[in-house]
This record gives C-alpha cells, sequence and structure tokens, in this order.
C-alpha cells in the first residue's frame, strides 16, 4: 500500500495576502484539504480543481469536530495514498492543537511537513501599527491561552510573568475568561490602566481593533462577549505611537 503524505499548514490570520508561497503550493497539490472555520473563504481559492475540502473547524459553543476525529481523518485520506492539506489558522504551532496531529500521523507511520504561517499575534500588532517589542521598554513576548480544555481559566497560571508591566502578553482565545484574568492580575500588582488591544477577525473584512486599558477591556467584556475570534494584547507598547 503507498501512502499519502500530509502537510500541516499555517494559513496565517485570515488574509489570503499573508498566506506563504509554501502554502499555496502545497493547496495546488493537494487531493483532501481538511480547514479550520477561519482559514476558509478565499484561501480554498487555491486548491486544485477537484481536491475535496472538509470544514473541520472547532468554535466555542458550537457543535465542532472533536480532535480524535479530525486525527483519523487525517489517518485515513493518507493511508489511502493522498496528499493532504491540514489548514489550520495561523501558526499550527501557536495553541493549533498541531502535536496532537503529528503524534497521529507518527502512530500510522504516515510522512508529513509543518508549514509555518503567520501568527495571528503578529497580525494584529501590525493592523494596529504597532512593535511586538522595544529595547528599552518590551524585551520580552509570552503567548498565554486564554482557557484550558475545560474552557475555564487555566489554574497554573504564572502570575508574576502575566502581571510583568515589563512584557508584551498575548493572550489568546480570551474573551470568556479576560475578567477574571485581569482581576488576578491587578491583585498581582499589574495596574489596570495597563495599555490593552483587542483584535477581532484580525486580515478579515470585518477586523476590528479595541484600544483600552485591561481594566476597563475586562468591564466591556464581562457585559456580554461576541462570537468573533480574538486575542489580546496588553503592555507598554499596545497605545498609540
Amino acid at each position: 500500500m503507498v501512502k499519502g503524505f500530509v502537510s500541516l499548514v499555517g494559513a496565517g490570520p485570515g488574509d489570503p495576502e499573508l498566506l506563504t508561497l509554501k502554502a499555496v503550493r502545497c493547496l495546488a497539490e493537494a487531493d483532501v484539504v481538511l480547514f479550520d472555520d477561519l482559514a476558509a473563504g478565499p484561501m480554498l481559492a487555491h486548491a486544485r480543481a477537484g481536491a475535496e475540502l472538509i470544514a473541520v473547524g472547532k468554535r466555542a459553543g458550537r457543535a465542532s469536530p472533536k480532535q480524535g476525529e479530525i486525527d483519523r481523518l487525517l489517518v485515513d485520506h493518507a493511508l489511502s495514498g493522498k496528499r493532504v492539506v491540514r489548514l489550520k489558522s495561523g501558526d499550527p504551532g501557536i495553541f493549533g492543537r498541531l502535536e496532537e496531529e503529528m503524534l497521529a500521523l507518527k502512530a500510522a507511520g504516515i510522512s508529513f511537513e509543518i508549514v509555518p504561517g503567520v501568527s495571528t499575534a503578529s497580525a494584529a500588532a501590525a493592523a494596529a501599527g504597532l512593535p511586538l517589542t522595544r529595547r528599552s521598554e518590551a524585551r520580552r513576548v509570552q503567548f498565554v491561552t486564554g482557557h484550558d480544555v475545560t474552557g475555564a481559566l487555566p489554574a497554573d497560571r504564572n502570575m508574576a510573568a502575566l502581571a510583568d508591566a515589563a512584557a508584551t502578553t498575548v493572550v489568546f482565545m480570551p474573551k470568556r475568561t479576560f475578567p477574571a484574568l485581569v482581576e488576578a492580575l491587578v491583585a498581582a500588582g499589574l495596574s489596570p490602566e495597563t495599555p490593552a488591544l483587542m483584535a477581532e477577525h484580525v486580515g478579515c473584512p470585518d477586523q476590528r481593533l479595541t484600544r483600552s486599558t485591561v481594566g476597563a477591556l475586562a468591564a466591556q467584556l464581562a457585559e456580554g462577549v461576541s462570537d468573533k475570534a480574538a486575542l489580546i494584547l496588553y503592555g507598554p507598547l499596545m497605545e498609540d505611537l
């Protein structure tokens, strides 16, 4: 039996112009494309005619494919000899459950490659016209997740790191837990006036950037959240230059 090949591809934040050349080539050569909700739309126009397109996106509060089902689809299609692209939003190695898919492929003896993509964090800062680092003021960038597997704020937080006023912190999937996180941050010494940026649907036509402070943003989100995918950046650089 001739086994296929899997490309685990980062689609970037949503703007098809931010796809890498390698991502475009992988799509053009694929027999099957398994894609996330945020890695769909115009990006799929690069898939070759006749390729099978399978939506496997996971969104909070909606019925979504389980990770085990996605792993099984990757393995089954590759075992049938097909070239498979797993198109993942942002960069696949940043809160994209990349490792679980890699392990499933390794266990099945299937060859694969990882094609990095533009991280949503970088794209959000660029859209706002801001850097993520500054030599004298923000020498460190940290990426954290806003929730654990249960949807709750992770219990094993490093509050000293998260409350570091000299770092740029990027919180992925933050909306529902950000008020609780900010309460803990302020208790750990972070000023509620720390500049913050909420970036929703980065790279998409309905992109929205909200400049605020961690305290004001937490109060806003405590009143209710939309279903737009978002991330929140906070730290000394999240103000207009």
